[in-house]
């Protein structure tokens, strides 16, 4: 596996770190400090970090001072926020966002402004009791600013887009350690390579972006039994094209496994597991839904009417942290042929080592975009989970690579970066990005990072 900073990079000394200390308000771990393991534990528990050393930044001025610092030492800077990415911190300067954690919903613009600490849960309280809401994923469990700076694919995705598209301004500290307010019209430039480069050239600080009005929606999920997938899967490729994009909706086959968090009707049983979320209302989402649930006959249906604050019951994401494995590709269309495919790698007869196996429907919103790098040929989606104890190691990355890689014919120009494994786009950047698009962030890297310190796995360099 690609390790995320400098081979060989010298060990810091003890005045190095105590110039850190003093250059920062937040707190500063060495790598023997007993706290830098509590540190950087996040959800996702396959990653072993092993930092040169460790800050907690509490402001942008933190963040700053810190990649000044490590810009000296010769070092490279990695970020972690919640811990749901992918990206082992070794031999890096890692900075901890989580302390960044200030919220402010204003109603009368429906904006809101988030620290880079803060989770879709934060947001989705502070915004619910106005009937607003942001563009969350899957789960309200996710950092914002990692999850935005990847794209960002929604349950509103078809009516609304990328959560990227409703970034207004971005308080970010670029690779020179300078503090730069950025927006659509100050520098385009910077504004579309943060919106779809994560931290390839800064580590971004504080959000502003627009809210949408959510008062009530129709939304949940139907599962049927393993005999019951192939009949699911058919029926919702050639069902999800004609919805109105005020209907987003999933597709999964489900892994469930045989533990007491899971619901007992569900354990240790695979599943085909429908995700619905309807912007209208739930006579209309009745009727939308009605194909599908004639299909077959449900093991669990839950769709209903709901307000927004319950979003997470429409995916079920799991809420406790456990080491995984992820990758996807987007989809440039997605036919009959495809979800057999889909059927053939990761059907209920294929014995494989893999929670979750989704298809996602987007176009809509979601291609007429303008702003980031979020590409906009891209229909479907397909995005596979696998959990990385030591005995699968080695298996999982190879079993999801190959689910990916039997969708190759129908894929997208590229994948947004959040759902393709970041040490694939380090082997393959062209994974994530276009020619022109890795031309531009170069140009950015020039003029922002000049000294190579931000991005170092993620750009392949």
């Amino acid at each position: 596996m690609t390790e995320l900073g400098v081979p060989g990079a010298a060990l810091a000394t003890d005045a190095a770190l105590a110039a850190l200390r003093g250059a920062v308000t937040g707190p500063v771990f060495g790598p023997d400090d007993v706290g830098l393991v509590t540190e950087l534990a996040g959800f996702n528990l396959a990653l072993e970090h092993a930092p040169l050393a460790v800050v907690g930044a509490t402001s942008a001025e933190d963040i700053a001072a810190a990649v000044r610092w490590a810009a000296g030492q010769g070092v490279r800077v990695g970020v972690l926020a919640t811990g749901h990415g992918d990206l082992a911190q070794r031999g890096t300067l890692a900075i901890t966002t989580r302390r960044m954690d200030r919220v402010h919903v204003e109603p009368a613009t429906r904006r809101a402004t988030v620290g880079a600490g803060v989770k879709w849960a934060r947001l989705v309280e502070a915004a619910a009791p106005y009937g607003l809401a942001g563009l969350n994923g899957s789960s309200t469990d996710v950092g914002i600013a990692g999850y935005t700076t990847g794209g960002g694919v929604g349950p509103f995705v078809r009516k609304y887009g990328y959560a990227s598209d409703r970034v207004r301004r971005v308080r970010v500290v670029t690779g020179d350690g300078e503090i730069r307010d950025v927006t659509a019209a100050s520098d385009p430039e910077l504004f579309d390579v943060v919106l779809g480069g994560k931290d390839a050239v800064g580590i971004v600080a504080e959000l502003e972006f627009a809210l949408i009005e959510v008062p009530r929606m129709y939304g949940g999920g139907l599962m049927w039994g393993a005999a019951d997938i192939p009949a699911v899967l058919r029926a919702w490729q050639e069902w999800a094209p004609t919805l109105p994009e005020e209907m987003t909706t999933s597709v999964a086959i489900l892994r469930a496994p045989d533990v007491e968090s899971v619901p007992a009707p569900l354990r240790g049983r695979t599943l085909a597991h429908l995700r619905v979320a309807h912007l209208g209302s739930a006579d209309e989402g009745r009727a939308l839904l009605g194909p599908m649930r004639a299909v077959a006959t449900p093991v669990m249906d839950t769709v209903d009417e709901m307000s927004y604050a319950a979003i997470d019951a429409v995916h079920m994401d799991p809420t406790d942290p456990m080491p995984f494995w992820a990758d996807g590709c987007f989809l440039a269309d997605l036919d009959a042929d495809a979800v057999d495919a889909v059927l053939a790698a990761a059907g209920p007869q294929q014995e494989i080592p893999l929670i979750l196996v989704e298809l996602r429907h987007l176009a809509g919103a979601a291609e007429r975009g303008t702003r980031g790098l979020a590409p906009r040929d891209a229909r479907f989606m397909v995005g596979v989970v696998g959990p990385l104890v030591p005995a699968l190691r080695e298996v999982v990355p190879a079993v999801a690579r190959g689910v990916v890689e039997a969708l190759t014919p129908w894929a997208a120009s590229r994948t947004g970066l959040n759902w393709v494994n970041p040490y694939a786009v380090a082997a393959r950047p062209e994974l994530a990005w276009s020619p022109v698009e890795r031309r531009r962030i170069e140009a950015v890297r020039r003029r922002v990072d000049p000294h190579g310190v931000l991005g170092a796995v993620r750009l392949g360099v």
